[in-house]
């Protein structure tokens, strides 16, 4: 019987190509306990499979490095993310060429990728591919492998200089920046040497390595797949590695898969190569360094008012150092968080200005401070004070389109969505693609009630994943688009707005919430805890309804048509008593026996998130599906004029109708609907009051909505 790769013969026989890749896959398929069983029963010849596998290795690093030459489209000499760019630029985003280039370009870098790892197991250090290993397997059927997922969204901060010590990043820092180092090096490898340390006790022993119950591939290996009694040839230890890189490269490939399909990462994109630090010193601070990092050092360690005292001598002695006063509005910065002090944040805000105004500040540093002061003059609500500084930056750097965009959120903020309009028309005639300013064009397109126009910059903004565009507003105002012209896409939307974690459930769709209330959309009286306001509601229906039909009737009405845009057609007018918790006393004197009733329950006139008011809705009239803001309160209607017929309202999926003289209680951040199809007006009375499982502190202190 022929062994060790002989033939029917006896003689033997080198193994061939095709024989040599249908092992390699086996190895890849069945992973290590293939690997064991290899070693164990000496199935092939370690020595020739240890040659094919030298020869595999150097013919796939020239393959891949002549297939990464074909992309050096910069004629720089090797490929990088401007090849890309330049490569992609040259077909429409989305189209079948550029779904083609973009597939082979990453199909190459995996390639790439996988080379290193399977070529070199132990030669890449074992310690942060077992660290790597363990963030990136998943459901891989092996017990004891950690599982540990990838936030939905990271943040990349433009330098550690603009962390604060409150903040948190939503992606593990030395995770990304590992991620970071093997992408780059995959693209730069050379051949390696197998040399390789088999010193057993050696690794379990490593302080950096996982508990026994957090058991990782290769110590699976270490513990079952060697005999002790048998000393392995290094031929034969290189082939069972060889099989534990291949297991590893699976892992790593599945990880860089799921990273690079969560993340939206096209081709290389940013994730591949290590960011530039931003440049803050310039000549002068360059001579002061030590100094300067021995006070930053101090901050960093949360010593904060050492700190402000540190950079403080330092301006006093170098009153020209941008870096030492931009130390100093940091450590302000911190300290006001501390306090929570307002003065203290002020005074941070003058020094972040006072950086911008000495001479000879690098532009990194005059970006970092300008956009630092505009984001806590948006937190003082100095919206305006906010909006000069934005524009400053954007007459600073006019070609940086982030600024622009920063600059249309400032207009947001005070309500001016004509020049937000302007300026992002303008970021996208200099940045067609970009997703930030699609996105809130479509917003501002769709406050205009241009539903149609807005659908196409919303859906593709969102698509882009640039930053900034996964948020819940913008899945939100989509899935309305396309409910208003009936597109049936809408729940696909909302569903991945659901998945991204932006909305409690696809029906439940409110932005502002306290998690782990229960949430239903139809409530009883018993099961909100407040019967008695229900009762007395229903006991003086006829008072609450002669009160607000005296209202009605009078020549100038005090009946506001709705205005939230959520009419689809008809005429639907309000009369409000209370708003925000706070009570409108002139109304009030028009309706008095209805306010004084009311006065008695506080979880309905303190309800800072809700209204107490009139609704009267006249024939012909629908209400788009919608949902309320928030959570935190539950909605009552009080029927008082209902017609017979034609009057329905649905929340979630089911229907009900009104009836006079009894309370519906429903929670309004599940999607609900209205129709009004009778022959005469429909008029309620609309009591909303604090989700019963909100604690007394959280009423007190949630802000009103």
């Amino acid at each position: 019987e022929a062994k060790h790769g002989g033939g029917k013969n006896g003689k033997k026989e080198g193994l061939s190509g095709s024989s040599f890749f249908t092992w390699f896959m086996v190895i890849a398929l069945l992973g290590v306990w293939t690997s064991v069983a290899v070693v164990w029963f000496e199935l092939v010849d370690y020595e020739e499979v240890l040659a094919k596998a030298k020869d595999f290795r150097y013919n796939l690093s020239e393959v891949l490095q002549g297939k990464l030459g074909i992309y050096d489209a910069d004629g720089d000499g090797d490929f990088d993310v401007e090849d890309a760019k330049l490569l992609l630029g040259k077909y429409k985003h989305g189209t079948k060429p550029w779904k083609k280039l973009e597939r082979d370009i990453c199909n190459t870098l995996i390639a790439s990728w996988i080379q290193s790892l399977i070529f070199k197991p132990l030669g890449y250090p074992v310690k942060k591919l077992k660290r790597m290993a363990g963030h990136s397997i998943r459901g891989s059927g092996h017990p004891g492998l950690k599982e540990t997922s990838v936030p939905a969204q990271p943040i990349s901060p433009a330098s550690e200089e603009t962390i604060q010590p409150a903040e948190k990043s939503y992606v593990d820092s030395e995770l990304e920046e590992e991620i970071q180092s093997v992408l780059h090096e995959a693209l730069h490898s050379q051949p390696v040497s197998y040399e390789y340390n088999t010193d057993v006790e050696h690794t379990l022993s490593d302080p950096e390595a996982p508990g026994d119950s957090e058991l990782m591939l290769e110590d699976a290996v270490e513990h079952y797949a060697e005999p002790k009694h048998e000393e392995q040839t290094e031929a034969q230890d290189t082939v069972r590695r060889l099989g534990v890189g291949l297991e590893y490269a699976g892992v790593q490939v599945k990880f860089f898969a799921d990273f690079r399909a969560q993340h939206k990462i096209n081709a290389v994109g940013s994730y591949i190569l290590r960011k530039k630090k931003p440049k803050l010193l310039n000549k002068f601070d360059k001579t002061i360094k030590a100094e300067l990092d021995a006070a930053e050092k101090l901050r960093k360690k949360g010593k904060v008012e050492e700190a402000l005292r540190a950079f403080e001598t330092l301006v006093n002695q170098y009153p020209q150092s941008p870096r030492a006063r931009y130390g100093k509005a940091q450590s302000e910065d911190d300290l006001a968080e501390k306090m929570r002090s307002n003065e203290m944040l002020q005074k941070a805000i003058n020094t972040y200005d006072e950086v911008v105004s000495l001479p000879n500040v690098p532009s990194d540093l005059i970006k970092l401070s300008l956009k630092r002061e505009a984001d806590r003059q948006q937190f003082l609500g100095r919206m305006r004070g906010s909006l000069v500084t934005l524009q400053k930056l954007v007459q600073l750097f006019p070609s940086d389109t982030s600024f622009k965009n920063d600059l249309g959120v400032g207009y947001l903020l005070i309500g001016d969505n004509g020049n937000a309009k302007k300026v992002y028309e303008e970021v996208l005639s200099l940045a067609p693609n970009d997703g930030f300013a699609k996105v809130h064009y479509g917003f501002i397109l769709k406050a205009e009630n241009k539903i149609a126009e807005s659908i196409p910059y919303l859906k593709e903004g969102l698509e882009s994943g640039d930053p900034g565009t996964d948020d819940g507003r913008f899945y939100f105002h989509l899935g309305d688009a396309l409910q208003r012209m009936g597109d049936k896409d809408a729940y696909k939307w909302y569903e991945l707005g659901y998945q991204r974690g932006h909305f409690a459930s696809v029906w439940q769709r409110s932005l502002y919430n306290v998690k782990g209330l229960k949430a239903q959309p139809w409530w009883t009286a018993r099961e909100t805890g407040y019967t008695e306001l229900v009762k007395s509601l229903e006991k003086n229906w006829k008072l609450i309804r002669d009160e607000g039909l005296a209202v009605m009737d009078k020549k100038r009405s005090l009946f506001l048509p709705e205005d939230e845009n959520l009419r689809e057609k008809g005429d639907w007018s309000q009369f409000t008593l209370w708003q925000q918790g706070r009570k409108n006393e002139n109304a009030c004197k028009s309706v008095p026996k209805t306010c004084a009733l009311l006065e008695r329950f506080p979880e309905a006139t303190g309800c800072r998130r809700g209204q107490i008011k009139y609704s009267v809705m006249h024939p012909g009239t629908h209400v788009w599906p919608h949902t309320g803001p928030t959570n935190c309160r539950l909605r009552m209607h009080l029927g008082l004029v209902i017609p017979k017929e034609g009057c329905r309202i649905r929340c979630a999926q089911d229907n009900r109708a009104w009836e006079e003289g009894k309370v519906l209680i429903f929670d309004d951040s599940f999607e609900h609907e209205v129709w009004q199809d009778a022959e005469d007006y429909r008029l309620i009375f609309i009591v909303d009051v604090w989700h019963p499982e909100l604690t007394a502190q959280q009423r007190r202190t949630l802000p009103a909505i």
